[in-house]
């Protein structure tokens, strides 16, 4: 019998007999190890203790002790909800129900949801955990689950596919319900120590828009009672501060069905923010050497087909036919970057070339993706690329890192790091792989900076270096990123001509501060909870007068800071109540006057948190906001 062989996290290999399971490695390991195993990874994906190995592998086992063993709990959660659903819904039909990064979802039909209807689905739940079924694996063939699905359609669909398995298929059981599913799963319902249904959308089969609507049931759970408590004070905190909620409440964007989904409106005060989040990039930019440039929202697709974009970006492009000539609104930068290189010829002497431009593209996701500003069709990216000698690869990567960390601690935002490698389908050759994976990781050695390795996460034309934003909440988000690009230079047949005279191609960098100004806005709108730092903040000072008789007084002092965004409280309310609105708008000072401040010339500070000092001086305050706006500090700290 032939035998493969299987890598373990050590680094140690076992051989096993070809078509052994995850289950009976953890037995040749050790007879405890194998009663524990739950599951097992196998070259990164999770899968069930049953899967069959058939070609050497990295392999984990995973036991309730391991940090995936979360994601089967919830698997099997989903099959409860499932059961539980259809005990009081017995028309209800079933079609998939995977596990999510922070609980599962069930995409149903035939049964009419509501979200007063998921406290009773909850409680059916419940008693199925209580009751401590065990959690048993079938095969069955497909003949016969085909009979058992008879009227269900998208079961019987998935059954035609090979998302099914081979003959036989794998279902999973509990006290008389079943669920056809590859796994894996705990042992009983028990071992779910807490389960939450929390909300219902629209979701379309399979994500086709051209597809059935479904109902989509999210939830989640957990080993105890005190993680799903804390996962929902945190789900409660994120709610407090969902940038759509505070958009709203200082009005900074829109996205209306009307004008069209996913196309973010960017109101007065949105703008404001941009302005300044593109004002301080440009600045980082121009400081970095790089030149602006400009390109247009749509080309011809000829330039997507040279690129490669055409091919695996066709499906979500907009694409346009012009006088018989099919064009494309971008969904990236580079080409046309690429292209603005290709128009002059270049010695070793002018590299590196950097370009930057604040890019709108656009890219058609799936509308049951589309939510707020994280992910839209139409967004900005603060693009950067770089064209260089292979030997100037690890300075500029450098210089980019360090802009980035400048950039992360402006706005006071933690982050991790990944250091992607060279994935099994790439381009390039092996030398400068591994010449450019070694430039990138002594970048982040030199920085001392703590990265994680994602091996084979690399772009198909380079390896990349990735940060993810950590909000307040602790949630990451997709951000800055330096990405090496052997594949465009050769496509675009880009050149330089070297000290001797020959043509050498150069290697391309692809670069984003902030990711994309959207997701930034979004990150920032909640981190910040919507008390943006001074220099941010659409509104950075409203003067509050006591009584109609102090407007003018008002207006000459707007007028002595002009250099700020400056309003004045006209409405005729109590100063308790302007106060009041202007905590409620989260503007950073408030100046509060009346008749003895417009005899002293002086007025009263308010800030945001509440603290108050009485007879300062215009020209005092004037100073002290030229310092906390050019040093672009993240908190009103007048008072401090």
């Amino acid at each position: 019998m032939s035998e493969v062989t299987v890598t373990l996290p050590d680094g140690s290999t076992l051989s096993v007999p070809e078509g052994a399971t995850i289950e009976d490695v953890a037995y040749e390991i050790g007879p405890g190890l194998g009663d524990d195993t739950v599951a097992g990874v196998v070259d990164g994906e999770l899968v069930d203790k049953h899967a069959e190995l058939d070609e050497d592998v990295e392999i984990e086992i995973v036991t309730e002790g391991s940090e995936e063993y979360i994601d089967v709990l919830r698997h099997s959660a989903a099959h409860v909800f499932a059961q539980a659903l259809q005990r009081l819904y017995p028309g209800a039909k079933l079609t998939i129900g995977p596990w999510t990064d922070d609980g599962f979802y069930y995409d149903i039909t035939g049964v009419e949801l509501d979200e007063e209807d998921l406290e009773e689905i909850k409680q059916e739940a419940e008693e199925i955990i209580a009751a401590d079924y065990d959690i048993e694996r079938e095969l069955v063939s497909r003949e016969e689950a085909l009979d058992r699905y008879e009227d269900n359609r998208f079961k019987r669909e998935i059954l035609e596919t090979e998302a099914a398995g081979e003959d036989p298929v794998q279902f999973y059981q509990q006290d008389g319900f079943y669920d056809l599913c590859q796994g894996p799963h705990v042992e009983s319902t028990g071992e779910i120590g807490a389960i939450e249904l929390l909300e219902i959308s629209g979701a379309y089969w399979r994500g086709e828009e051209d597809n059935e609507m479904l109902t989509r049931v999210y939830g989640t759970a957990f080993e105890d009672e005190s993680d799903l408590e804390e996962y929902l004070e945190n789900r409660r905190k994120a709610k407090e501060r969902d940038h759509r909620k505070i958009g709203q409440e200082l009005n900074l964007f829109s996205i209306d069905e009307t004008t069209g989904p996913g196309l973010p409106l960017y109101h007065p005060n949105g703008k404001t923010v941009l302005n300044e989040l593109s004002e301080y990039v440009a600045g980082l930019n121009r400081n970095a050497g790089y030149n602006e440039v400009e390109t247009p929202h749509v080309f011809r697709t000829e330039l997507w087909k040279k690129s490669g974009h055409y091919e695996n970006y066709r499906d979500d492009m907009f694409l346009l036919d012009v006088n018989d000539e099919e064009y494309g609104l971008k969904p990236m930068n580079c080409p046309g970057h690429a292209t603005i290189f290709d128009q002059q010829q270049w010695s070793y002497r002018d590299l590196p070339v950097r370009y930057f431009e604040d890019g709108k593209v656009y890219r058609k996701e799936q509308r049951g993706e589309l939510s707020g500003l994280s992910r839209v069709w139409a967004f900005t990216i603060d693009d950067g690329h770089l064209f260089v000698r292979p030997d100037q690869i690890e300075s500029e990567v450098t210089s980019i890192v360090d802009i980035i960390l400048d950039t992360l601690d402006t706005f006071d935002l933690d982050y991790n790091v990944q250091f992607a490698t060279r994935p099994e389908k790439s381009v390039g050759s092996d030398d400068i792989w591994e010449r450019a994976e070694s430039q990138l990781e002594a970048v982040l050695e030199d920085a001392d900076m703590d990265y994680e390795i994602e091996e084979g996460d690399g772009a198909f034309y380079g390896p990349k270096i990735d940060f993810a934003f950590e909000d307040a909440l602790g949630r990451d988000w997709d951000g800055p990123t330096v990405q090496l690009d052997f594949n465009m230079p050769e496509r675009f047949d880009l050149s330089y001509v070297g000290e001797d005279n020959e043509d050498h191609r150069p290697v391309m960098i692809h670069r984003a501060l902030y990711g994309s100004y959207e997701r930034f806005f979004m990150v920032l709108t909640e981190h910040y909870n919507g008390k943006f730092p001074t220099w941010l903040a659409p509104e950075q000072l409203r003067i509050l007068p006591i009584s109609d008789d102090n407007i003018p007084y008002a207006e000459e002092i707007k007028r002595e800071l002009g250099d700020y965004r400056v309003t004045i409280e006209e409405r005729s309310w109590t100063v308790k109540r302007k106060i009041r609105q202007g905590h409620e708008d989260r503007v950073p000072y408030m100046l509060i006057l009346g008749d003895d401040e417009e005899e002293s010339g002086t007025v009263s500070v308010r800030d945001r948190k509440e603290r108050e000092k009485n007879d300062v001086s215009i020209e005092a305050f004037r100073d002290h906001l030229a310092d906390e706006v050019g040093e672009q500090r993240t908190e009103p700290d007048f008072l401090d």
